[in-house]
């Protein structure tokens, strides 16, 4: 309710600016964008030039970075397909998409039920175990990876997916803490009026709260996506098989085997990127909807 005002509240005073403040607004806002938005316009830029172009050339030789020089004369489309076939760009992807879909899942699942144990039933020690628990993010990953590793060669899951999707079946601790948060916000008398009628709390969980929660449910899934897309480290300690590398780790092995190919690289960059810009403008709303309702209470 609170975030809700919130938005109301700033979309009456955006309403309220004149057409000129309001292009002031705006121009403000893209430039402080820019810093953000440069890498990428480079990489986007340099994927569509030669690589005999990328430096400069003639009298400016390997001049500093200016407008025209974003701007590729001609533009050299074929990078993309010839990034294509140099590596299997094809079982990268269905790779990647693969344990994305699996973490996705599981740790959504996962971390739904243990907050919805934090966040609606009362039992003993809740708070503490609550405050355990967010403590765990505060360990980096570097302390808990070669301990990770030796447990799961000790396994027997090393050159497995085992290690990058079983974890996820234990939760995790943000999308936990996130979830919590959400589940608070719902009234009780919803739970006790469904108690009265008979339901259970697997039941109140799956057809009151888990409907209810659809916009912190996409926001997780969707930092889960874009964890899964992006991890490097994984794929790099415990794959050892190239037929089940990820597209993250694809990236660098092209890198690794075609040194100098700048163009290419970035054109292969340039599409691994495009499926969470395009996620992420679809679900922009459902995202931003789902951590601002997560922070108050009715």
């Amino acid at each position: 309710m609170t975030a809700r005002r919130g938005r109301n509240r700033r979309r009456l005073e955006l309403q309220s600016l004149s057409p000129m403040q309001r292009v002031s607004v705006h121009v403000a806002l893209l430039v402080l964008c820019m810093p953000a938005l440069l890498p990428f316009i480079w990489m986007v830029s340099t994927s569509l030039k030669l690589d005999k172009d990328i430096y400069g050339s003639g009298k400016a030789g390997a001049a500093g970075l200016s407008l025209s020089s974003l701007i590729p004369h001609p533009m050299h489309f074929q990078n993309y397909p010839e990034a294509l076939k140099t590596v299997p760009f094809g079982t990268y992807v269905f790779n990647s998409l693969g344990l994305c879909a699996t973490t996705i899942l599981a740790a959504v699942a996962s971390s739904a039920l243990v907050a919805y144990g934090f966040g609606r039933i009362q039992f003993k020690g809740r708070d503490f175990w609550f405050m355990v628990m967010i403590s765990t993010m505060a360990l980096p990953g570097q302390v808990t990876m070669i301990p990770q590793f030796t447990l799961f060669r000790w396994l027997g899951w090393y050159g497995t997916y085992l290690p990058l999707t079983i974890p996820s079946l234990a939760g995790a601790p943000f999308y936990i803490f996130l979830l919590t948060q959400f589940f608070r916000t719902i009234p009780m008398e919803m739970a006790e009026s469904a108690r009265l009628d008979g339901a259970n709390e697997w039941t109140i969980f799956c057809r009151i709260v888990l409907p209810l929660a659809k916009p912190a449910l996409a926001t997780c899934a969707l930092f889960q996506f874009l964890g899964a897309w992006n991890d490097f480290m994984g794929p790099l300690i415990y794959i050892n098989d190239p037929k089940m590398d990820t597209l993250a780790y694809g990236l660098q092995q092209f890198y690794s085997s075609y040194d100098g190919k700048w163009a290419q690289l970035m054109a292969a960059a340039t599409l691994f990127t495009l499926p969470i810009i395009v996620l992420f403008f679809f679900a922009q709303k459902t995202f931003i909807q789902g951590v601002a309702t997560t922070g108050g209470r009715n």
